[in-house]
């Protein structure tokens, strides 16, 4: 017997542990209940309402185990390489390797809401003259420094010190390229790789499609190619191994078997007509497509099991939600995971994302040279090019999934949310016919939960007048 799909608290989910416990679940090795991540110090965790699958069990342990596998990877002597913006190009190298392990340490912009401002690394970032006008992401900097700081034989509070670091720059955010220099003025060795502002092809130039549906001129793929090539000999310098074409198809076919994976999931959950899989789980599933969680073949499985999950709901037409909860499509990730709670308390259902990282779902092409591909799949980032063309993806997807409304959720302090959140609004109102709300959401959102949730509650009445009018 399967239970009811809900959202519990996770006093309510370590209760249904004991009881899936004491029914036969089979774990992997770094289960258990949930409540001992509030004692690692995750508190956010308490204000939280997850759902009651095994499936989501397996997932919130995954992704709150990591900083153990990444200390465990360099225990068994593999090459830790920290990635800093591209969002999923580099972790798709590195895992081509036998014993390099890739995450993001850009990451940390969630430690500030997971652990509800108590791990001492927005002081840090303070200390070193990077405050609260940057973007959430400048408690990396805490980190980093926090790391390097460890008394001999200690163990970091959160990720160990990688043996590589890489950054893009250029056309990238400018809150953590500053950051990421303040971190190399400050002594920390990082290798740097350029990546250009896509531009639209003149009539006469050559130009090639990206991965999404954007175009650009093949010289610029060329350059994104030699700046990957780069990266590439410096990973074979690190690891004592080549990292040849074969390796990268092989990587490439495991970083797309994620990928699809996750597309079926993202499909069947925000076109069923009743939510089968929450908007916060789904938001960490997306979350695993740009480096795996350091663990590429776990993620596979993590994601598989969700999947499962959401189509044995929809078989049975179950669901967390109320069937006629409102399509929102959710425009940028939130600093505070409890908004995406909120929604759904407001009477919304997320319907379509676009987190920033969409390249990172898409196939990366496996028919041609493995380096010109990634060439293409960076460059497919949202973020190196226009805001129309951006808006004009999101504008396709919204499409796609029915939604019916869009968030907008502006980070505080992140250089791209200034003007850009407007711009898509107009643009998102103009094509496509439909409510647009932005909101500001910080890392913790108590103080303003009351305004936030009216604002939703508004949007949600919006979509219902829209309905009633089309009847």
């Amino acid at each position: 017997m399967r239970d009811p799909a809900q959202r519990i608290t996770i006093g309510q989910w370590d209760r249904r542990y004991k009881s899936l416990k004491a029914a036969g679940l089979c774990e992997s090795a770094y289960g258990g209940s949930l409540g001992r991540h509030l004692d690692q110090g995750n508190r956010r965790l308490a204000k939280l309402h997850m759902d009651n699958s095994p499936a989501a069990l397996r997932l919130w342990n995954f992704l709150c185990s990591e900083e153990d596998r990444l200390h465990q990877a360099r225990a068994e002597g593999k090459h830790l390489i920290g990635a800093m913006k591209d969002l999923g190009t580099i972790p798709v190298m590195a895992f081509s390797l036998d014993d390099a392990v890739a995450f993001y340490a850009d990451g940390a912009w969630w430690l500030p809401c997971l652990m509800e401002n108590g791990t001492g690394m927005l002081e840090l970032a303070d200390r070193y003259g990077i405050d609260e006008s940057f973007c959430p992401v400048r408690a990396m900097l805490g980190a980093f420094v926090a790391a390097r700081d460890m008394p001999p034989g200690a163990r970091a509070t959160h990720f160990p010190l990688p043996d590589l670091v890489t950054c893009s720059v250029g056309a990238t955010c400018d809150d953590l390229s500053a950051i990421a220099q303040r971190l190399a003025g400050l002594g920390f060795d990082i290798f740097w790789w350029e990546m250009p502002h896509r531009r639209l092809p003149e009539p006469d130039e050559p130009a090639v499609a990206l991965p999404g549906g954007f175009r650009a001129p093949q010289c610029q793929v060329d350059f994104v190619r030699g700046e990957l090539e780069r990266v590439r000999q410096a990973f074979e310098r690190l690891a004592g191994q080549t990292l040849d074409d074969a390796r990268l198809r092989s990587g490439i076919g495991r970083a797309n078997k994620v990928r699809k994976v996750l597309d079926e999931l993202r499909e069947t959950c925000y076109t069923a007509a009743r939510c089968p899989m929450p908007a916060l789980e789904m938001l960490v599933a997306e979350m695993l497509a740009i480096h795996f969680c350091s663990d590429q073949a776990e993620a596979t499985s993590v994601l598989q099991g969700l999947l499962d999950e959401a189509r044995a709901r929809v078989r049975s037409g179950d669901g967390v939600l109320d069937p006629a909860a409102a399509r929102v499509f959710w425009v940028n990730p939130v600093a505070d995971l409890r908004v995406m709670n909120l929604l759904e308390d407001a009477g919304g259902r997320v319907c379509g994302t676009e987190y920033l990282f969409c390249h990172a779902l898409d196939q990366i092409p496996d028919d041609l040279p493995p380096m010109e591909s990634l060439a293409r799949m960076a460059l497919a980032d949202p973020m190196v090019g226009s805001p129309v063309d951006r808006g004009t993806r999101i504008a396709a997807d919204l499409r796609r999934f029915g939604a019916e409304a869009v968030v907008i959720s502006r980070i505080p302090g992140a250089s791209h949310c200034g003007w850009e959140g407007r711009l898509l609004k107009r643009l998102l109102e103009r094509t496509c016919n439909v409510p647009v709300i932005e909101i500001e959401v910080p890392p913790i959102t108590d103080a303003l939960e009351p305004t936030l949730r009216t604002r939703l509650e508004a949007l949600v009445e919006t979509v219902k007048e829209n309905r009633r009018h089309l009847r």
